[in-house]
């Protein structure tokens, strides 16, 4: 694999910077491979190879890109193994959820932008006036690590069918899949200049890409402070930024559902990715008077999980990415008791068979009040704050009182009273009753959530300006 090395310009070609990053294995916590780490020359260089291209790749035809975009796709299938296995190498996923999740999702995104490129209407003719919309330009992508595949493909892939050109840049905590994933770009045909890859870290790289004046846009999905240190910098040269941030989803189960069911789904909700989600719901919202019922389903429902090596066929949860993570749920799971939260299962430490890998107890909370850490922070682990509500209001209130606004979730009997209380979340994706999820429908979130929307037809015109030519019809 090309670890040592970027894709600049059609190429792999050795970093001006000499940094480098080893990877550790989340699950034994031994190295498993070095990464080059980039500098604002590498930056540079791709840019510029990026604008170049643009000239040309901004002019293609909708039947050239999806072409490209067709062969990517067989390219992504046939590696598909090949990437869930990566995935659950540098970051601790089972191999199980991998493959049944974290390949899948990029291959849905994939298939997803293709239909929708298929029939998009990029011009429209009113009256005198000839609307069109064209591609953004040169776009700077930043990706997280908790779902490597699904943040890179959900940006990369419109961006190309847009008509843009890009620069890459993941986390250096998920590189092995985006590594392979940019060899299949290559291997693809893409034109030199088009789709460039640079690794290194957010304050150097993603720094240097979001001040470059020659990037028009800006995607980032990550922490909210990493989202607002790409919006400063990006601000001089008024480029467009669109931000995917965090997330503290409220879960609101309402006392007309089958409670048994709403409250164990919650914990698998939760707990899915190992708890590493923004949209994860980790605040369950019940009637005050059932505290001790949803404590006893959820505890009851966490214990039964089994955590151990995520290549082993059986396991639930692996480890969480890295000791960083680790130790910062390990630190708000100790608020959680210093606070005055009850523990229904799990708590601090690994579990009590383990020494070795960044292993995290399923954890339940009940009696959480609002006001505490465990509840107002986005922790990122297997963690499941319940909380007691009063009455329908006081359960909405409590809801949209999070900074956050990215997803929230209701549970219901009846489905009208599900879309009225749904109605009034202040977030930008409501699930009522455990909806599947949905490839083409908008992602994105409301207030310190971020803005601009993902997915589908959303993510592509993300990538796409408007202009309007007046007497085009003369």
């Amino acid at each position: 694999m090309n670890n040592e090395r970027f894709f600049i310009d059609g190429r792999w070609v050795e970093p001006i910077g000499r940094g480098t990053h080893t990877l550790l294995s989340p699950a034994t916590e031994q190295p498993i491979a070095t990464i080059a780490m980039g500098s604002a020359e590498d930056v540079d260089r791709a840019v510029a190879a990026a604008k170049r291209a643009f000239e040309t790749y901004s002019r293609t035809s909708r039947e050239e890109r999806l072409v490209l975009l067709r062969r990517l796709l067989e390219l992504y299938n046939e590696s598909y193994d090949e990437l869930a296995e990566l995935m659950t190498r540098e970051m601790g996923t089972t191999l199980a959820f991998s493959r049944e999740a974290q390949a899948w999702v990029g291959r849905a995104h994939l298939e997803t932008i293709i239909s929708v490129l298929e029939r998009f209407e990029f011009s429209e003719q009113r009256g005198d006036t000839l609307l069109t919309k064209e591609p953004v330009g040169v776009c700077a992508l930043i990706t997280p690590w908790n779902w490597p595949m699904n943040q890179i493909v959900v940006k990369v892939v419109p961006a190309l069918a847009a008509g843009c050109t890009l620069i890459l840049k993941p986390s250096e905590y998920s590189p092995l899949s985006s590594i392979r994933f940019t060899e299949l770009v290559a291997e693809a045909g893409y034109p030199a200049g088009v789709f460039n890859y640079v690794q290194g870290e957010g304050a150097v790289v993603g720094e240097a890409l979001s001040r470059h004046p020659d990037v028009d846009m800006v995607s980032i999905t990550g922490s909210t402070r990493a989202g607002v240190a790409v919006a400063k910098a990006a601000a001089d040269t008024v480029k467009r930024v669109h931000q995917e941030l965090g997330g503290k989803s409220a879960n609101i189960i309402l006392d007309d559902a089958d409670f048994e069911t709403a409250v164990r789904k919650g914990v698998e909700a939760c707990f899915g990715n190992c708890g590493q989600a923004c949209r994860a719901p980790t605040r369950m919202l019940v009637p005050i008077d059932r505290m001790a019922e949803a404590a006893r389903i959820a505890g009851e429902r966490a214990a039964a999980y089994r955590v151990g090596d995520p290549s082993e066929e059986g396991v639930d949860l692996g480890p969480v990415v890295n000791r960083l993570q680790f130790e910062r749920i390990q630190d708000l799971i100790r608020s959680g008791i210093e606070e005055g939260a009850t523990l229904a299962a799990g708590g601090p430490g690994r579990p009590d068979d383990m020494s070795a890998g960044y292993y995290v107890k399923p954890t339940v909370f009940a009696d959480v009040a609002p006001e505490m850490r465990i509840s107002r922070e986005e922790i990122f682990g297997p963690v499941l704050s319940i909380i007691g509500y009063r009455d329908e209001e006081d359960a909405i209130r409590i809801a949209n009182e999070s900074i956050y606004g990215l997803s929230a979730y209701v549970q219901s009997g009846s489905i009208e009273r599900a879309r009225r209380v749904a109605n009034r979340m202040r977030a930008g994706n409501v699930y009522i009753n455990y909806a599947d999820w949905d490839a083409a429908a908008p992602f994105g979130g409301f207030k310190q959530s971020g803005n601009g929307r993902e997915h589908g037809e959303f993510g592509l015109t993300d990538f796409l300006e408007i202009k309007a030519t007046a007497g085009y019809g003369a």
